[in-house]
């Protein structure tokens, strides 16, 4: 199996950090939920593209910071994951995060997703969380 991960933008500049430690990342926080990185594409917009998304989609009017299309099969993830960098960043000023750390926690928060982690149920917020913190600290030990 031979893992791609991609980075890809549209209408916004690519973030810049180091793609293959990220990738290095992603597949050691699928590792530890006994999944394989497959085909994942991550594509950083706008707000206005990640609406356009949201609305054709999910039939949704609002704005969110990322939408994860799922395609994962038994214990290969694969996804696409539209990430609004507007969203990212309002985000991190209203819960007073640095930017970076804001990108990075919603970058696993889709492969977490795609572990099978939800956030809509009861409880299960709280848990993302918990999951979402364990993956940042990890990725501090990734080099």
């Amino acid at each position: 199996m031979i893992t791609s991960i991609e980075f890809l933008s549209e209408g916004v500049d690519l973030p810049d950090f180091d793609k293959q430690r990220i990738a290095r990342w992603i597949s050691a926080v699928a590792d530890r939920y006994g999944k394989i990185v497959g085909s994942l594409n991550y594509i950083f917009c706008n707000d206005d593209k990640i609406l356009e998304v949201n609305k054709q989609f999910l039939n949704h009017d609002y704005y969110t910071d990322i939408i994860t299309f799922d395609y994962s099969r038994g214990k290969l993830v694969s996804g696409d994951m539209f990430i609004s960098l507007d969203t990212v960043a309002t985000n991190a000023e209203s819960v007073g995060q640095p930017y970076d750390r804001e990108l990075m926690r919603v970058v696993i928060h889709g492969v977490l997703h795609l572990c099978g982690i939800n956030d809509k149920g009861p409880g299960e917020r709280e848990i993302m969380e918990g999951n979402e913190n364990m993956a940042l600290d990890m990725f501090e030990t990734i080099k």
